[in-house]
Formats: C-alpha cells, sequence, structure tokens
C-alpha cells in the first residue's frame, strides 16, 4: 500500500487550492485524486469554449436530476467537471465573491471564524486582479482575475438603463461583496481560461512532494475504528489501496463528495441500509441542504450591431476564430456573462437577493445539456434567486460506486422562490424599457409580450427554467442536525477526514459560487495546517 501524508480528492476549484497550499511545506507529501483526464484541448483554454466541454462525457459528469415537478416535471442538465481544475474547467469563469453579509449568515449558523473579516484576507491572497491591489481586491496571488471582455455596446447599454431605474452603480462589484449593478470580471488571462488546476498546481507540478493521480475514481474512504486512513479507488478496472498517514480531504464536489461519504458508510443509518451499506457514523445531513440557483432568461430581439449572435455563426464564426486564435481578442475569450445587477426582489428583503445578468447573446440549450448560439439579433438577461428557500437531497441509487446518486433538486417549490423569480423577470423587463438600451430593441421573443400575468410567466419559467450549475449545501457546516462537517470543515464523528468544497456552504453565496469554493480551499487548507503544526491564518 502506498502512503502520503494527505489525499485530497477532487482537483477541482477547491481540491487544486487544497493539494498546492499543503505541498508548499516541502516536508508534507501530496496525492490529488482526480477522476477525470487532463481536459488540455483547444476549446478548453478559448473561454466561449465552455460550450464545446459541457456534455463531453471525456470532461463532464453530465449528471442529470429527478424530475423537477416545478419545472413542469423536466429532467434539468446539471453539468458538473470531471477533469483537472473540476468545474473550473467547464464554468463560464464569472468572478463574483457574493455579498459580505452572506458571511455574517454563515456565522449565525454556528460558523465561527466566516465572517467578511474573517475571509476577505483569504480571498485577497489567492487573487491576482487585473486592476490591482486596494482594500478589496488581492493582487500577486495565484488567480488571474481580469475584466470581462469585450465590454460592449450593449453591455454599457444595460448597465445605464439599469441605473437609471434606481439601481447604484459598483465599479468593483465582483469583490466589494455589495448590492448594485456594474461590469463582471472572470477568471481569464490574456484571453485564456484559468482553471484552479492551471492558477495553483501547474506551476508546482514539478514538486517532489506533489502526486496527481488522473482518471481515477474513489469507491469510498477506508476508515478504522474513529479515523480515516485511506481510499480506495478504481484504476483501469482495478481496486487500489492508497494510505493518509495524517488526513483525507474530500474535495470531491457537491455531488461527489456526499456520494462517496454515503459509500463509505457515513450518512444516513437507515437510508445506507436500504442499500446494503453498514453504517459508521449515522450523520443523516449527508446529501441534505442542496440549494442551487434557478432562474429563466428574458431573450429580446435587436437591431443589428446590439447582439453577438450574427458574429458567433455562419462564416463569420470562423472569422471570430481567427481573431482569437491570432490575438486571443474578440467575442471567443468573453465570459458567460458580462455585467449584472444584485437586486432587492422586494422591499421587505434585508439585502440583495436576486442575481440578474447580462449576456449580448443567446442560446439555446438542447435537452441533453449542449449550447447552441441562436440564429437571430438578439441579447438576454437572466435571473435567478440567490439564496433559495427551495432545498433538495442527493440519495443513493445502489451502492456500486459507478453508478450516479439520484438528484432530487427540488428547485422552486418554495413559493417565495417563485414570488421572487416573477419580481426579477419583470425588473428586467422595465430595465429592458428604459433608455439607452430600449433603443437597439426590436421586441420581446421570450417569454413574449403575450406573458403577463403571474400566472403565464410561472408557466413559462415551468417550461423554460435551468439550473444556473451554482449547487451547494450537501455536507453544511454548522452545529444543528444536519450538520456534516464543524467551522473547521472536520467530518462529524470521525477523525482525520475533512470536506473542503462548495457542499460545506450552509447557503449559497449570493452570486456565482466558484469564487466562494476556491476561497473555501484557501481557508481549509490553513485549517488543516494550523491543526497540525500551529500556523496562524494570514492577516
Amino acid at each position: 500500500m502506498e502512503t502520503w501524508d494527505y489525499v485530497v480528492v477532487g482537483a477541482g476549484s477547491a481540491g487544486c487550492v487544497v493539494a498546492r497550499r499543503l505541498s508548499d511545506n516541502p516536508s508534507m507529501r501530496v496525492l490529488l485524486i482526480e477522476a477525470g483526464p487532463s481536459s488540455k484541448t483547444f476549446w478548453s483554454n478559448v473561454p466561449a469554449g465552455m460550450a464545446m466541454l459541457i456534455g463531453d462525457e471525456r470532461f463532464d459528469w453530465r449528471y442529470m436530476t429527478e424530475p423537477v415537478p416545478a419545472l413542469n416535471g423536466r429532467r434539468i442538465s446539471w453539468p458538473r467537471g470531471k477533469t483537472l481544475g473540476g468545474s473550473s474547467a467547464i464554468n463560464g469563469m464569472v468572478y463574483t465573491r457574493g455579498n459580505r453579509r452572506d458571511y455574517e449568515h454563515w456565522v449565525s449558523l454556528g460558523n465561527p471564524g466566516w465572517g467578511w473579516t474573517d475571509i476577505l484576507p483569504y480571498y485577497k491572497r489567492m487573487e491576482d486582479n487585473v486592476r490591482g491591489a486596494n482594500e478589496f481586491r488581492g493582487q500577486g496571488g495565484p488567480l488571474k482575475i481580469s475584466d470581462a471582455a469585450p465590454a460592449s455596446r450593449a453591455v454599457q447599454a444595460f448597465i445605464e438603463a439599469a441605473h437609471r431605474c434606481g439601481i447604484e452603480r459598483v465599479d468593483d462589484l465582483s469583490v466589494a461583496g455589495e448590492e448594485g449593478v456594474g461590469l463582471l470580471q472572470a477568471t481569464i488571462h490574456k484571453g485564456v481560461r484559468q482553471t484552479t488546476y492551471d492558477a495553483f498546481i501547474a506551476p508546482v507540478r514539478h514538486r517532489g512532494n506533489l502526486d496527481v493521480l488522473t482518471e481515477a475514481h474513489v469507491a469510498r474512504v477506508l476508515v478504522e475504528g474513529a479515523a480515516a486512513v485511506g481510499v480506495e479507488v478504481i484504476e483501469n478496472g482495478k481496486l487500489r489501496t492508497i494510505r493518509a498517514a495524517r488526513e483525507v480531504i474530500l474535495s470531491a464536489g457537491v455531488t461527489n463528495s456526499p456520494h462517496i461519504l454515503m459509500l463509505s458508510g457515513i450518512g444516513d443509518a437507515e437510508h445506507l441500509g436500504a442499500h446494503g451499506i453498514r453504517a459508521r457514523v449515522h450523520l443523516p445531513g449527508v446529501g441534505k441542504n442542496l440549494q442551487d440557483h434557478v432562474g429563466a432568461h428574458v431573450k429580446v430581439q435587436t437591431r443589428p450591431g446590439w447582439s453577438h449572435n450574427r458574429d458567433l455563426r455562419g462564416w463569420r464564426k470562423y472569422r471570430e476564430g481567427l481573431r482569437y486564435v491570432v490575438a486571443k481578442t474578440g467575442y471567443l475569450g468573453a465570459s458567460a456573462t458580462l455585467a449584472a445587477a444584485f437586486v432587492r426582489s422586494s422591499s421587505k428583503v434585508d439585502y440583495a437577493d436576486l442575481e440578474i445578468g447580462f449576456r449580448p447573446m443567446t442560446f439555446s440549450q438542447a435537452p441533453n445539456g449542449n449550447i447552441l448560439v441562436d440564429d437571430c439579433d438578439a441579447i438576454s438577461a437572466n435571473v435567478y434567486r440567490v439564496r433559495p428557500a427551495s432545498r433538495g437531497e442527493i440519495l443513493l441509487r445502489s451502492a456500486d460506486p459507478l453508478q450516479s446518486p439520484a438528484f432530487h433538486a427540488n428547485f422552486l417549490s418554495a413559493p417565495e422562490d417563485q414570488e421572487a423569480t416573477l419580481s426579477g423577470l419583470r425588473l428586467i423587463r422595465r430595465v429592458l424599457s428604459t433608455d439607452p438600451i430600449a433603443s437597439g430593441i426590436v421586441g420581446e421573443l421570450q417569454p413574449g409580450p403575450e406573458a403577463r400575468s403571474d400566472e403565464q410567466l410561472i408557466e413559462f419559467v415551468g417550461k423554460y427554467g435551468k439550473s444556473s450549475y451554482h449547487p451547494v449545501g450537501t455536507c453544511k457546516m454548522g452545529n444543528d442536525a444536519l450538520a456534516v462537517v464543524d467551522a473547521r470543515l472536520r467530518v462529524r464523528g470521525v477523525n482525520r477526514l475533512r470536506v473542503i468544497d462548495a457542499s460545506v456552504m450552509p447557503t449559497p453565496t449570493s452570486g456565482n459560487t466558484a469564487a466562494g469554493t476556491t476561497m473555501i480551499g484557501e481557508k481549509g487548507a490553513d485549517m488543516i495546517l494550523a491543526d497540525a503544526m500551529d500556523i496562524l491564518p494570514p492577516t
């Protein structure tokens, strides 16, 4: 049996960070395990290549939810990265920290040390922001943060129209943790996607104390007595045992971390027993508390010159491709969403509970998740409730580690989520009917001018609503009955085992969740080192 000091499962948005920071100490031997392969293809470097990567079984787990009642019983595509970099290798690259009050809420739920002032140093440490350092931004860290480009005519018009509707402009929208409207930043460097693997692992891959194992599927955590001692992996169809002298860290994501725990006998005892798995630790919260950002797009037809669609279809897409290959510029070098407004759905809400994202283009998604640019001049804005009340769960289908679990997403099951979404759709219409953006719009394509009543708009959401691919919460931290890890991310009832990824968020950050997941990797790694070597966190 092979032994490392630390075994990190999952080379994604958090796992790459954890492995890098642990290996910064040359006396620690670290193994990073990834179920997928390297994703180094042409499209994996191109920001717009996400349309080619999502749905590709080489790099995407291609998960589907169970039928969602509030979405007309549809099964919803739920891509998750299966490659070095994890979901940071196939996501939209949008970089937002969420609202500073999100983190104070985490503290109120029994998680000391996770307030805004506690986590801000970790955000700044990990960032190399093109705008330079200030009280919010970091510079000199591994992860390159750039301004989303190009900030075209339509993008600027959307921001101005939102401002005229009473939404305050925020210059540092991605990092300041405030409400308002502005440009979004992205994990793109000189026109190339920056995954957490690119940022944190690739520069130190040569280290003698850091090993990376790809195409190895972790079947379970090995537990002896009350402690995790390693993992069992399936590699080339054969079982392999890997030992951890210090700790096992699950960074396999919102779907796979709870799945691995359950396969290891850590979860709800009754549910495990139904699949013939002996419960080592009864933790009923494993797989529970699933939350995601779910919403719908408003699409409007525009006059020529307002939409990117024309440049991304037909012969023009080859011109854009050449432009990108030669100079790494143009529409292929842009992130998925270029501007956003964080607003309140009503005056009763304490702080912004809606994100309205703007795109100077439109696309349609096939049932299998494939993405195609629409064949017309059009732009779009989508809305979702950033702190949903709806809760779902992840359950086992069987004890077979190669069979995916069942995802009962329960999207929009809470009436207040539907009400907030309706408010957001009406606000989008108000912004798009306000100059200067209104002058470029010909008419509404989706949901269409005939959809006016609440009932008609809810019907529209049921037909077209989809996940924004920001699931969190299935191994939440806290001290209540459903908490899976404590505030130091240690699995309750099992020594030497932690979960460090988006599954530990008790509630999602108010915006795209990739940045928060990377921060959790930074803070989690420091907790491991502090517990092992009495190292203090950054100040």
